[in-house]
């Protein structure tokens, strides 16, 4: 069974990314439960192994950490649900394309409870939605923004980093950087789509629709970690 692990309130970058490293070092000596982790951080930016140096528009807007994860530059904020994923990619058969697609699976299978469409784009990374409301681009093709990031690393094939999902962040924070070094399309939230989604909501859709995707129980919804 996976822990699923929710902790309140705005969690350090740093304290954070020390506990996940702790806990993959654990499940691949076998002496812990795989686990997803739930949480919220404080305004910051975080530059992933591919991050150019020119992306980072703003560098004195907030706290910038450097990332062992795949990706390059993301914000994370109050608002955005941020999901780490502490699972075994190793007996799921060392795939880590596969182990990807099904983490945007997940999103999108989570968007979907909310009537909202998710879709992937070859060379734009993430979950994009399309915004048939806004002006085109210059070339004429469909506007698109971006709801979803996904970021990981493995470790002796314990994945952790994870993905996040907006649902009512500061969108004019993401204008520091040049997410995930996609230019010419946007940022969008649950909220600025016009849905009145509570981060409760989204756990629950979260937790039922990784059951589905990945086909594996889960704890029970609404632990609460305080390391």
């Amino acid at each position: 069974m996976v822990e699923w692990i929710i902790t309140d309130g705005l969690t350090d970058y740093l304290t954070a990314v020390a506990w996940m490293e702790a806990r993959a070092d654990a499940i691949a000596r076998g002496e812990a439960d795989e686990a997803i982790w739930l949480l919220e951080h404080r305004a910051l930016y975080t530059a992933g192994t591919s991050a150019n140096a020119a992306d980072l528009t703003d560098p004195d807007r907030f706290p910038v950490y450097a990332a062992r994860r795949g990706g390059q530059y993301t914000y994370h904020g109050p608002g955005q649900r941020v999901v780490y994923v502490m699972l075994d990619v190793g007996k799921r058969g060392r795939d880590v394309r596969q182990f990807v697609q099904q983490l945007e699976t997940w999103i999108i299978t989570a968007l979907a409870d909310f009537s909202v469409t998710g879709e992937i784009r070859p060379g734009r990374v993430g979950v994009w939605v399309q915004r048939p409301e806004k002006a085109a681009l210059p070339d004429g093709s469909p506007r698109e923004d971006k709801i979803a990031a996904i970021g990981i690393r493995l470790r002796k094939w314990i994945s952790f980093h994870g993905l996040s999902i907006n649902l009512d962040p500061d969108l004019e924070h993401f204008t520091g950087i040049v997410p995930c070094g996609i230019s010419g399309h946007g940022v969008t939230s649950l909220v600025d789509l016009g849905l009145p989604v509570t981060m409760n909501d989204l756990d629950l859709s979260l937790k039922h629709s990784f059951e589905t995707v990945f086909g594996e129980s889960t704890s029970p919804l609404g632990s609460v970690s305080q390391d």
